[in-house]
């Protein structure tokens, strides 16, 4: 029944030119959510069977707009729940936190792990779920949303202070 599923969807888009955002769920992608340039990643792991399905449910990427970078980021997390989400345990407990200066870890009680984004000023920006994300996850996504080291204030190249 699955594979008949998958030759209708295949033959009404090719007909129409275009997945619509269940027939991607089908195939297994987040149409919402999939850039063009992922798909261009996927040959480097010899997926190329599936780039041309990724393509058709991918959306361009906004080569004007930039990531958004936060300057400080709170994990919050209940050591409780460390049994149901080792890898979050995982990560608290190695040295990756320490990669990043602006991320404050904090132990609330009954909480899932989720990531809080704020700005210069302190403001809540985002608040994103990583319940299922693994420590490599993580660390990517800190490396993309938080300013870095580099990026910090405290950059004597930047600032000229010696």
């Amino acid at each position: 029944m699955k594979f008949a599923l998958l030759i209708f969807i295949f033959s009404y888009a090719a007909i129409n030119g275009e997945f619509t955002t269940e027939d991607c769920w089908t195939l297994g992608f987040n149409k919402a959510n999939l850039q063009c340039s992922s798909c261009e990643q996927l040959p480097k792991f010899s997926l190329d069977v599936i780039k041309e399905h990724c393509l058709e449910c991918c959306h361009n990427d906004d080569s004007g707009v930039s990531e958004k970078i936060y300057a400080k980021a709170v994990l919050e997390v209940c050591t409780c729940k460390f049994g149901a989400y080792p890898q979050i345990q995982a990560f608290i407990k190695s040295d990756k936190p320490s990669q990043f200066p602006n991320l404050q870890i904090k132990y609330l009680r009954g909480l899932d792990p989720i990531i809080k984004l704020f700005d210069k000023d302190g403001h809540l920006k985002e608040t994103v779920a990583i319940e299922k994300w693994n420590t490599d996850s993580v660390e990517e996504f800190l490396k993309t949303h938080l300013i870095g080291k580099s990026d910090s204030n405290n950059d004597y190249l930047r600032t000229n202070m010696v």
